[in-house]
């Protein structure tokens, strides 16, 4: 079985869509032993998100509450294909990392290959450290290439509850979740489970996810969820990369 206590993809109030505050969440997240919750708004681009404001102030929100260590990141759109996202330099300096995902809400599916080169673009941004549910067959995608920078850079690739659990909204979800782990295990690309939680009972419920890669035997050392060290290291290393490779 799995160790899993992190949980980085959680939304708050802030996202307009979800249904509790920080403090409610760091709360459930501490009753569920999580050590380390990170909290990602979506970015201002998504209709009844916070303003990028919000974003900057992040270095105000406690780093601990509850006994959890707490990240402030926030869930980046991506815009269109040049991987141009909602949030510049200014207003994301201060996130501890961010999410970078494709929503129809802000983007208009493209082909394979525009759908490829706006997540491929999208982890040029400098804060950029998980993609999200790259999953959604509303945006095909080439995985090989996804999997392949993602490694060269010290990116995440989510494994995510809400589009794997029965019922997902997004399109061949589930079977391309399997594909996309397959590509990350010839690449060797870290990967990381999350809830994308709206709601604080969502939090570290990532059963459909964590069977999935029992079922796979897909090599624990890949997955980051098993400590916060593990997570936190796997972002220093990703904070490493960015330093050394800044123009």
């Amino acid at each position: 079985m799995i160790h899993d206590v992190v949980d980085l993809h959680t939304h708050t109030i802030a996202s307009g869509h979800a249904y509790n505050t920080i403090y409610e969440m760091a709360r459930s997240a501490a009753e569920k032993g999580a050590a380390l919750l990170g909290i990602s708004d979506h970015a201002p681009a998504m209709e009844g998100a916070a303003g990028k404001y919000y974003f900057r102030s992040s270095s105000r929100v406690p780093r601990s509450l509850y006994g959890v260590q707490i990240l402030f990141g926030a869930e980046l759109n991506i815009l269109n294909p040049e991987g141009q996202v909602d949030l510049d330099e200014e207003f994301s300096r201060p996130l501890d990392y961010a999410i970078a995902s494709l929503h129809a809400e802000c983007m208009r599916p493209g082909t394979l290959e525009q759908n490829t080169q706006a997540y491929l673009q999208a982890m040029e941004h400098p804060k950029v450290f998980i993609l999200g549910h790259p999953d959604d067959g509303t945006f095909e995608a080439d995985y090989e290439q996804l999997a392949a920078k993602a490694a060269q850079r010290h990116i995440l690739i989510e494994l995510n509850e809400a589009s794997v659990r029965p019922g997902s909204y997004r399109k061949n979800a589930r079977r391309n979740a399997y594909r996309l782990l397959s590509a990350c295990r010839r690449w060797h690309t870290g990967i990381i489970v999350s809830s994308d939680a709206h709601i604080e009972t969502e939090i570290l419920q990532h059963h459909y996810a964590l069977q999935m890669l029992e079922d796979m035997q897909f090599p624990e050392e890949l997955i980051a969820n098993v400590s916060a060290e593990r997570a936190l290291a796997r972002l220093a290393d990703r904070n490493r990369y960015t330093r050394e490779h800044s123009v």
